[in-house]
């Protein structure tokens, strides 16, 4: 038969092991969320559990105003208790995040340092404390209370499994809060994109109509002239189809952006794509006297691909090309098979592309230029928007360039049909 003294030690053994699985289950339930509210509440009624206590509760440091508030209490309303400041100085919690040491007291209302308002305020009655400060790395970030034992007394010993469960709280505090400061973050992007999208709509669309009229008249006008008269309205019939081609720039952006866009693909060769987009930017390149080079042969390379959207992309590789080139330059497109892929390129002799820059030119408005010396103009959205249309077709793009002077190469694929 064991004897009491075994019986005891049996006992204490069975508590160890009981509170050793409480504190792994712990762990592995603050690692398996990051909502802020669940870890406050799951964190204080562990300490609760743990410490045969009434109460636990979370005090968090604001470093705007420097003192701490209550982020979570078993049993209380958090946003009652977010009411109540706790000073650093004259508290004891404040003691606590000050010399960053345990403190426990089983008569609290005897201690001058006992901060009453808290206990007036949410009317609970606060009898005995042991409370453990919470680090995060090298800081400390608030304080861990256990409150009103349920029998006895708190012991110093308690402080080592209170100090466990406040070092588990910090880490899944600290990444529940950046983890929100991201989500709140991407919302703010989310919100500025919808913001900039429906801007570059509203703008396409209420300038289009101006422009119409625009070149309109210019083209009548135009028509019934000659001599000097007629060019002055070809210059305003150039610069009304380059505002054009801006706005159908902006209109295609935020459609490719907002997923609008619809493609109408069908079998067809990718040789009538590059002629129809030569066709459409061949006015620009006699403008600068650039020589335009055709690289393919006549036997048809046949893609799946929407024929309006695919020409557009193309032009805007040819139109990149015309405004980064020299005057009398040549550029050349070409067409070939490459595998299972059709390969098109377009080559110039222009200013090139430094070599960690052929990544950043496909992104939205960036500009190699600095922008208070640009020379070459554009809104730096062409490429962007050839990236979307070709990959949206299951193709690729990419850049190459030998450097800055040495020209620049970009080269899409697409499955052939």
């Amino acid at each position: 038969m064991p004897s009491l003294a075994n019986t005891g030690a049996l006992k204490h053994l069975e508590g160890k092991e009981k509170l050793l699985l409480r504190l792994v289950d712990l762990s592995v339930q603050l690692n398996s969320t990051l909502d802020l509210d669940e870890l406050l509440q799951l964190i204080t009624a562990t300490a609760t559990e743990a410490l045969d206590c009434e109460a636990a509760s979370i005090l968090l440091y604001d470093e705007k105003n420097p003192r701490l508030f209550f982020a979570a209490a078993t049993g209380s309303d958090p946003a009652k208790l977010a009411e109540i400041p706790v000073p650093i100085d004259g508290s004891l919690a404040g003691t606590i995040f000050r010399t960053n040491q345990p403190l426990v007291l089983n008569n609290v209302e005897q201690d001058p340092r006992h901060y009453s308002l808290v206990s007036s305020h949410i009317k609970f009655k606060t009898r005995s404390l042991l409370g453990v400060p919470m680090h995060i790395k090298d800081q400390t970030m608030g304080v861990l209370e256990a409150i009103n034992k349920r029998q006895g007394a708190f012991k110093e010993n308690e402080a080592t499994v209170l100090s466990v469960i406040a070092a588990h709280a910090a880490i899944a505090i600290n990444n529940a809060r950046m983890f929100r400061a991201r989500q709140q973050a991407l919302e703010k992007v989310r919100v500025m994109n919808e913001i900039k999208n429906n801007f570059l709509a509203i703008a396409s669309h209420e300038l289009r109509t101006p422009l119409g009229i625009i070149m309109g008249y210019a083209g009548f006008l135009q028509d019934g002239m000659h001599g000097d008269p007629k060019d002055h309205a070809g210059h305003v019939l150039a610069a009304a189809s380059q505002m054009r081609s801006l706005l159908d720039e902006m209109k295609n952006l935020t459609l490719l952006q907002t997923d609008e866009m619809e493609l109408n693909r069908m079998r067809l060769p990718i040789q009538g794509i590059l002629s129809s987009a030569l066709d459409g930017i061949k006015y620009a390149a006699a403008r600068r006297d650039l020589s335009l080079v055709l690289a393919f042969r006549d036997e048809s390379i046949f893609v799946n691909a929407d024929p309006e959207k695919t020409t557009l992309a193309i032009m805007n590789l040819l139109s990149n090309a015309i405004r980064f080139s020299p005057e009398k330059s040549e550029i050349t497109v070409g067409a070939a098979e490459q595998g299972r892929q059709a390969l098109v390129w377009v080559k110039d002799q222009g200013i090139g592309i430094p070599q960690d820059k052929l990544q950043k030119v496909f992104e939205e408005f960036y500009q190699i230029e600095p922008p208070n010396t640009r020379q070459y103009g554009g809104l730096g959205i062409g490429l962007s928007i050839a990236k979307g249309i070709i990959e949206a077709q299951g193709g690729t793009i990419r850049a190459e360039s030998e450097g800055k002077g040495q020209g620049s190469t970009f080269k899409v694929f697409l499955p052939l049909a």
